[in-house]
Parts: structure tokens; sequence; C-alpha cells
């Protein structure tokens, strides 16, 4: 049965429109490093060599190589984890060319260092990305995290992240690091800003 994260990991991808509280285990990922304003096209070449990657995995298969405990799956969407440098946290306004980001695709775990590499070499063959060698592959794990699902343009996430917040300080929490992750359900190319999906997350611990 073809592995679907939306049906099947819902609790980490399909999240209520109020806050709460999950664990979220460790998870492979395919990384890049990047600063500025996820408007410009920048970004979107980060945006594309990732996807690059992750379908060169999920099409092995298909070009006579099938890693070991492969199965059928759809990709996963696109996260970021967000934050600012010393000067845009100084500034008393979003100043986006100060955001710094990591942004990812995560990958089943099959997806060893070998199957890992081995989708660098697919992808710089048929259409080496400038940005490929700039990509890492390694495991995050967010553990305890406060999570919701953001509805709308992105510019509007202060909102719920406010809800967020009060919810951490109501449950006796704090946030572990002033990074947050988002979790990308909408392609902002082809849905109206007003409908964008959005997982918001912020890494806490007990006090």
């Amino acid at each position: 049965m073809k592995h679907e994260w939306k049906k099947h990991e819902k609790n980490l991808y399909v999240p209520k429109q109020e806050p709460e509280l999950v664990f979220v285990p460790e998870h492979r990922f395919f990384m890049i490093e990047g600063k500025g304003d996820p408007n410009k096209a920048d970004f979107s070449d980060r945006v594309e060599v990732l996807y690059s990657l992750a379908y060169a995995v999920r099409m092995m298969p298909k070009h006579g190589y099938t890693p070991e405990g492969y199965f059928e799956y759809t990709v996963y969407p696109l996260e970021g984890l967000w934050d600012l440098t010393e000067k845009g946290r100084n500034s008393l306004e979003l100043n986006k060319d100060e955001l710094l980001y990591t942004i990812m695709i995560r990958q089943p775990d099959f997806v060893t260092k070998e199957v890992a590499d081995r989708a660098y070499e697919i992808v710089s063959k048929k259409k080496f990305h400038p940005l490929l060698n700039k990509v890492s592959f390694g495991t995050i794990k967010d553990g305890l995290s406060v999570q919701m699902l953001h509805i709308g343009p992105y510019d509007d996430e202060p909102r719920s992240f406010e809800k967020m917040r009060k919810f951490i300080d109501e449950n006796n929490l704090e946030v572990r690091t002033l990074r947050h992750r988002e979790i990308y359900l909408s392609d902002a190319r082809k849905v109206a800003p007003e409908k964008l999906k959005t997982v918001l997350r912020y890494m806490v611990r007990r006090r």
C-alpha cells in the first residue's frame, strides 16, 4: 500500500487550527541553507534542487535500482526552519532580507547515505544544478513541540504564533530555540493566499 503522509501521519502533517502538543521523532532530510527574502529567485532555486533529489529517490525503481526496504510513497512537503540575523532581530519590523533559513524535504526511513549519494549522482548526470553541492543529507529531531495549522497568507502567521505562545505559557512550557518550523501543505503558485495551509511548529521543553 502506498504511504501517503497526509493519511498515515496526520498527527504531524494535518494538525488542528488550534495549538497542540506533539512529539516529533528523528527524521531524515535533504537540506539546504539560505539567507534573504523567500520571494526572490535564490529561494526558488534552492527549492528546485531539493525537489530534484527527492524525486530522484522516488523514481529509483523505474531506473533500475530499488533501495533495500523501498516502498511506494508520496513525496513529502517542503519544510523550513526560520530565524533572523542579529540585525533582523533588533529591527522593529520584519525585514525579509535578514531572514535565515534551512529548507528541507523529508525522506523515508529506507533512505540511507548510500541511497542519498546515488540521488546526488542521478541529479548531477541528468541536469547539473549549481546548488547541488550545497545540499546536505542528515537527521533532525524536533522532539517535544507545539504546532498548529495556519490557513491564510504567510504574512498573517504572527496571529497564529501569538496563539501558540499563549498555549506555551498556559501549559508550563518554554520555547527551546528562537527558530521555528514551517511545513508547506499548499503550492503558493497555485493556491490563493487566503487558502494557503501551513503547519507552524515551535520546539519546546517543560519548565
